[in-house]
C-alpha cells in the first residue's frame, strides 16, 4: 500500500474496506486484506439482518396488542415523528477526528467543506394535512412540488383501462377479474404470477404458466396484474398470505424490485421471467433473457439460491423517513437525476438506450454537491461528488461492468463514489468503467497493463454492510432504475441471503 500523504488524518481510525476491483492496480490492496475485510463485512451484515428481524417481530407483536380498528381511525406510519437521529452523516458532528478527506482527493473548498449556517437538510416542510384532502386523496398541488411536475414510476405506464380504479387486480386465465381475497381455499402446491401487463404478452404468459402448472401437478395459478398504484408489492403480500409455494414475476426492473421487497425473508422462492427494459437482476444472475418458458418450468423443476437484498431508508426534506428495497443498485445524485430526466416514452421505444438522452440532459447542468458519508465501522468522510451508488450487482446492459467484483451472494454491499474533477475527470470515469472494467480485465495482456497503473480518484470503490450518506441539499434518489424523489440522507444496508431466487436445474451459480 502507498504511504500516507501527510494530510494530518487520524491514521489510528480504520480505513475504508479494501475493494477487490482495485486489487488489479499497482497500488491496490493485497488479497489477504480483501479476504479479511469480506469476512468482517458479512458478519456485520448478518448482525444487522438479525437486528432487523427482531425489530419486525417486536412491531408485529405490538400490532397484535393494539385495540381493533375504529378506536382512533388511524395508524402510525413508519418514519413519522423520527427526527433521524443526531449522528447522521451530513449533520454537524464537531469531532475533529472526522476530518474532511478531500485532501487526499485533491479537492479543496474555500468553505472547508462545512455546511453553511441555516442549511439544515432536515428542516420540516409543509404539514401533512396540506398534502391530502378530506377524503384522504393526494393533493395534486402538493404532489407536484417543487417544480410543478407530477412524476409516475417509469416502469409502469400511467394509463389505465377505462373504468378501472388504478389498483392492482387479480385476474383469471382469460384475463377476467377475480375476487382479490380468493385463493386460500385451494390446496397446495400453488403459485402466483405477478406481472406488468404493459411489459408482457399477458394472454400468452398466463397460458404458459397455467399449462406448465397443470403438467407439474400443481393447482390452478393465481394471477395478479400491477398498475401505477401498486407496482406489485401489495399483491405479492396477499399471495404470500394465502400460502403460495412460489411466486413468478414478469415486468421491468421496477416490478422485480417491488415484488422482491414483499418477498424478502419469506423463504418462498421467486422466479424471474425476464421482460421489460433492463432485466438487470436476471443479467447479473446469468438467467436466460429470451426464453420465458425455461424460467417458468424452473419453478417446478429447478433449484433455488439465496441472494442478498438491499434496503434504503430515505429521509425526505420534510423529515419523514421511508424504507424501500433494491436488488440491483441505488444511488443519490447525478445517476438519479439522469433517470428523472429520461423520457418514459423514449424508454418504451428504444429501451435502456433512452438513458443516454437522460444523461445528456443531466450532465449539461450537473454540479458537484457536498456530502458526508460513512461505511459502518469506519471513519466519516466529507467530499464533493457527482453521485454515490450503493450496489448489490455490478453488471449493466451493453456489457458494461460498473463493479466487476460485485456479487449478489457475498453478504456485502459495494459503494461507488463518482467525483470527477472537471470535464477531464469524466474521461477518467468512462475509462475506468468502459475500458478498464469492461474490456482490459477480460484479457491477460490487459490485466498486465492495469497492473502497471495506479488508481485515479475519479471513481472510488469501497465495500461494507451499511452506508450512511447525507447531503447539504436535497438530491434525487433512484432504486433499481426507478426515481424515488428527493432525499437529504440515505441509510443503505444489505440482508445476506434475504431473497430466494429460482434458477434452472444445473444453472452455473459459480461467481455470482
Amino acid at each position: 500500500m502507498a504511504a500516507g500523504s501527510g494530510s494530518g488524518e487520524d491514521t489510528s481510525r480504520p480505513e475504508d474496506p479494501p475493494h477487490p476491483s482495485d486489487a488489479i492496480y499497482a497500488d491496490g490492496p493485497e488479497t489477504g486484506e480483501i479476504r479479511v475485510s469480506a469476512d468482517q463485512i458479512r458478519a456485520e451484515a448478518e448482525d444487522l439482518a438479525d437486528d432487523t428481524l427482531q425489530e419486525v417481530a417486536a412491531k408485529a407483536a405490538s400490532r397484535d396488542d393494539r385495540p381493533e380498528k375504529g378506536d382512533d381511525g388511524g395508524s402510525e406510519k413508519p418514519g413519522e415523528g423520527d427526527d433521524g437521529g443526531s449522528d447522521k452523516p451530513g449533520e454537524a458532528d464537531g469531532d475533529p477526528d472526522e476530518a474532511d478527506d478531500d485532501s487526499e482527493d485533491g479537492d479543496h473548498d474555500e468553505d472547508g467543506g462545512e455546511p453553511e449556517d441555516g442549511d439544515d437538510p432536515g428542516e420540516p416542510g409543509a404539514p401533512a394535512s396540506s398534502r391530502a384532502d378530506a377524503d384522504g386523496e393526494p393533493d395534486p398541488v402538493a404532489a407536484a412540488k417543487p417544480d410543478d411536475v407530477i412524476r409516475e414510476p417509469g416502469d409502469i405506464s400511467p394509463d389505465t383501462a377505462e373504468g378501472e380504479t388504478g389498483e392492482a387486480r387479480r385476474v383469471g386465465a382469460e384475463g377476467e377479474t377475480r375476487p382479490m381475497e380468493g385463493g386460500a381455499e385451494r390446496p397446495n402446491p400453488k403459485l402466483a404470477l405477478v406481472y406488468n401487463p404493459i411489459k408482457v404478452d399477458a394472454d400468452a404468459l398466463r397460458g404458459s404458466v397455467e399449462r406448465l402448472s397443470a403438467e407439474a401437478g400443481w393447482e390452478e395459478p393465481l394471477f395478479y396484474e400491477t398498475t401505477v398504484d401498486d407496482l406489485g408489492d401489495d399483491v405479492t403480500r396477499q399471495a404470500l398470505e394465502v400460502g403460495v409455494n412460489a411466486v413468478l414475476v414478469a415486468g421491468g426492473d421496477g416490478t422485480v424490485r417491488a415484488v422482491s421487497e414483499a418477498m424478502a425473508g419469506s423463504g418462498v422462492p421467486l422466479t424471474i421471467v425476464p421482460s421489460g427494459t433492463g432485466n438487470l437482476l436476471a443479467r447479473n444472475l446469468r438467467l436466460p433473457l429470451d426464453d420465458p418458458e425455461t424460467m417458468i418450468r424452473a419453478t417446478f423443476e429447478g433449484d433455488s439460491i439465496g441472494v442478498d437484498i438491499g434496503f434504503a431508508a430515505l429521509r425526505r426534506p420534510t423529515g419523514k423517513t421511508e424504507e424501500h428495497a433494491f436488488v440491483v443498485m441505488g444511488g443519490m445524485g447525478l445517476d438519479a437525476a439522469m433517470i428523472a430526466n429520461t423520457s418514459p416514452q423514449l424508454k418504451k421505444s428504444v429501451g435502456w438506450v433512452a438513458y443516454v438522452d437522460g444523461a445528456a440532459r443531466s450532465l449539461a447542468g450537473a454540479k458537484p454537491f457536498r456530502i458526508m458519508y460513512q461505511i459502518s465501522g469506519h471513519r466519516l468522510h466529507s467530499a464533493r461528488v457527482q453521485s454515490v451508488l450503493f450496489a448489490n450487482c455490478g453488471s449493466l446492459p451493453a456489457g458494461l461492468e460498473l463493479i466487476p467484483e460485485a456479487s449478489v451472494t457475498d453478504g456485502s454491499m459495494d459503494i461507488v463514489v463518482f467525483q470527477p474533477k472537471g470535464p477531464l475527470g469524466w474521461i477518467f470515469v468512462w475509462r475506468r468503467v468502459a475500458w478498464d472494467n469492461s474490456f482490459l480485465r477480460k484479457f491477460r495482456a490487459g490485466r498486465r497493463v492495469l497492473a502497471l497503473r495506479t488508481r485515479d480518484n475519479a471513481v472510488r470503490y469501497a465495500r461494507g454492510a451499511e452506508l450512511e450518506v447525507g447531503a447539504t441539499e436535497p438530491q434525487f434518489v433512484q432504486l433499481d432504475g426507478d426515481e424515488f424523489g428527493e432525499a437529504v440522507s440515505v441509510r443503505a444496508r444489505v440482508v445476506p441471503g434475504g431473497l430466494e431466487i429460482t434458477v434452472p436445474e444445473g444453472h452455473d451459480v459459480s461467481g455470482l
